[in-house]
């Protein structure tokens, strides 16, 4: 038996994933010891953006950002509004 739940993302590589990451440092400023996890969800639920990438920066307490877009899409601009 097999289920699909919408369609498939195209999946982040581990360069496209350092960048934002490396964006995230600069433009919130942080250290650089400081982990931060990027995870991409996909929402079918009505009024919810079809992916979203939640943005946990592991400080006390835990900072969290979400972008209305994949990790592949995500530019500088939308990490600058972060902050």
């Amino acid at each position: 038996m097999s289920f699909t739940f919408g369609k498939q993302s195209q999946k982040a590589s581990y360069q496209e994933i350092q960048q934002v990451k490396q964006w995230i440092y600069q433009a919130l400023q942080l250290d650089e010891e400081i982990s931060i996890s990027l995870s991409q969800l996909q929402c079918t639920e009505a009024g919810c953006p079809p992916i979203e990438t939640v943005i946990n920066v592991m400080t006390n307490p835990v900072q969290q950002y979400k972008v209305h877009k994949s990790i592949t899409e995500i530019e500088y601009t939308d990490i600058n509004k972060l902050n």
